[in-house]
């Protein structure tokens, strides 16, 4: 078989060497699943080519896809890259205005969408994509084609072996993909990556994770961004079976029934996984939860490749025999593997994890680079937790003298579309581009980020706060849902917390504290007492001038619909400072004891 060095060549995998897979991808359609073959897929995709081809796309054609998690995904990817065409991947959730500023600085010619609910989203901002020529939704919505029309066209399409010699035409280096940047800090940026980019990517991925034909992943993270994407990438590779988990509500329920062998995941579900066991352990019989909290002890000494003496040994076999299996009993008992990626995962987490027997494997990188840059490895000395690993194979990477962490490889983008000069900002004349991170690289090869660059802010005494450090720490209490630490040229920082609402029901309920509505919550005194001592606890750790002194309850949601948090979970933190200015200032001026940490 040749060597596969164009994204689409991984349907050779499947042709040569997996055309017995029955379950490629498989989705949940009206409570039942609903499973594509190796065969389905490879057809699929050769239709879709030739669909779009009899429609009038050629070589570089940007063709936007809207889509949910779901097998014609991955349909319409392979297609649209093996006619030539350059897919533009859409986020499912972001505002109207964004997709107007999408569609248009993209200059998109043709538009696959999911369902009416995303129709909903974007109709009103169709009519002003003047190159617009055709689209197309997979679900039925009333006066849209339907993506069926696209694979009849491919059928009686009258010369199917153009769609050979354009492949041929297709060099690695040739672009694939625009992916829009989740805009924490502004308009979003294209940025342009080519099949070269992502294929050197997953294939240095590959080499990690211990998979083989026939093993099964869950997908939950959107495919559109580029993390989910290349771990697709990497899942096919392997031939492994991809079951898509279109309700993160369900992804518990999903992940018993599938019985996973590994994900791809962000730090926040393992926050919520892990306050979920706690709660759970608050609420066992004395005796058992006295074993329970005991073994969470012994989970958080926990250190990869060191021994504590034979008798901890024997206390961790305890508490793995009694407590953490059946924590992994209930993430389907089968886990091989979960990467997590697109943030920091707090060392205590990752410790109690890999106590547990669950592999938790860090990794850092950004859309820019395709996006691995560092990852985990499970040879010996591949695990330093508190950092997100060592570098991938083919990569390169160093500090600047201002502490940010600069990469080159075959990984980094071709640069963003329509904005040379803010490509020229990030990747210098030699070819290394700066990630923004701030970071150091301990032991010679394990990469700690330890903040954002712009997210940095002093004090009026002119001292540097990095609000994410303290904010990860600070989310490990189960009262707190998220937070965000302001102080840019103030007296000292302060904070503003959405408290986690259903653990805070279930306290004042064995408290004997009347919760009432949100609105109301967030203003009681008893529970704005109960979130200052967890904040106090947290500032215990910090240096002087880090301390949080006062702190402001929100009864709001912080949603991607609503703004205040990225596609991929990241603070939007101008947004939240521009759009809670006014609370940020009454929280500064104000003496009430509600709102100070001293007093």
């Amino acid at each position: 078989m040749k060597s596969i060095t164009r994204i689409f060549d991984l349907l050779e995998l499947y042709k040569d060497e997996y055309h017995s897979i029955e379950d490629v991808f498989n989705v949940k359609r009206k409570g039942a699943w609903v499973h594509f073959s190796a065969d389905d897929y490879v057809c699929n995709s050769n239709l879709i080519s030739l669909g779009l081809l009899a429609l009038g796309v050629t070589k570089g054609a940007r063709v936007a896809t809207v889509m949910n998690n779901c097998p014609e995904w991955n349909f319409f990817d392979m297609g649209i890259l093996q006619a030539g065409a350059i897919q533009v991947p859409v986020y499912p959730t972001i505002s109207e205005e964004n997709y107007r500023y999408i569609f248009k600085d993209s200059d998109i010619e043709y538009l696959i969408f999911s369902d009416e609910e995303i129709f909903n989203r974007i109709k009103k901002v169709l009519p002003e994509i003047t190159r617009l020529k055709a689209v197309f939704s997979i679900e039925p919505v009333k006066g849209i084609r339907s993506w069926k029309e696209i694979l009849e066209l491919g059928k009686t399409h009258p010369n199917p072996s153009e769609l050979d010699v354009i492949k041929q035409s297709i060099e690695p280096g040739d672009m694939a993909t625009i992916i829009y940047t989740s805009g924490t800090t502004g308009r979003p940026k294209g940025v342009m990556s080519s099949h070269h980019n992502f294929v050197s990517n997953y294939k240095a991925l590959a080499e990690i994770p211990p998979l083989k034909m026939h093993d099964r992943v869950v997908s939950f993270l959107p495919l559109c961004h580029v993390y989910e994407r290349t771990a697709g990438y990497v899942y096919q590779s392997f031939g492994i079976s991809v079951y898509y988990v279109q309700n993160i509500d369900e992804l518990g329920e999903y992940i018993r029934e599938v019985k996973p062998h590994g994900f791809a995941s962000v730090p926040r579900v393992f926050e919520k996984i892990y306050n979920k066991i706690v709660a759970k352990g608050r609420n066992l019989p004395l005796p058992m939860k006295v074993l329970f909290f005991w073994a969470l002890r012994q989970g958080h000494k926990y250190e990869l490749g060191h021994t504590r003496g034979w008798m901890y040994d024997v206390k961790l076999f305890i508490a793995n025999l009694l407590v953490f299996r059946k924590w992994r009993a209930a993430l389907g008992g089968e886990l091989k593997f979960i990467v997590s990626g697109s943030a920091s995962l707090h060392p205590r987490l990752a410790r109690i994890f890999w106590a547990a027997k669950i592999p938790i494997l860090e990794a850092y990188g950004l859309t820019e680079t395709s996006p691995g840059v560092t990852c985990y490895r499970f040879e010996p000395g591949g695990v330093k937790f508190g950092t997100v690993g060592p570098l991938l194979t083919g990569n390169q990477m160093k500090i600047a003298d201002d502490g940010e962490v600069l990469c080159k490889g075959p990984n980094i983008m071709i640069g963003y579309l329509n904005r040379p000069e803010k490509t020229a900002e990030v990747i210098d004349s030699e070819g290394w581009f700066h990630t923004g991170d701030i970071g150091v690289i301990e032991d010679g090869k394990f990469l700690k980020i330890t903040d954002r660059k712009k997210e940095i802010f002093k004090t009026s005494g002119g001292k540097s706060i990095a609000p994410q450090p303290i904010e990860q720490r600070i989310k490990e209490s189960p009262f707190i849902e998220h937070i965000m630490v302001v102080g840019e040229n103030r007296n000292y920082p302060a904070a503003l917390i959405i408290p986690n609402f259903e653990h805070l029901k279930n306290w004042c309920e064995v408290k004997h504290i009347a919760f009432g509505s949100k609105k109301k919550a967030v203003t009681n005194p008893k529970i704005i007492r109960r979130i200052k001592q967890e904040v106090e606890r947290f500032n215990q750790d910090l240096d002087q001038t880090e301390k949080i002194k006062k702190i402001r309850l929100l009864d709001a949601e912080w949603t991607t619909e609503s703004g205040e948090i990225s596609p991929t979970l990241k603070l939007r933190r101008k947004f939240i400072m521009e759009k809670y200015s006014r609370i940020i200032e009454e929280t500064y001026r104000s003496s009430e004891f509600n709102y100070r940490m001293d007093g």
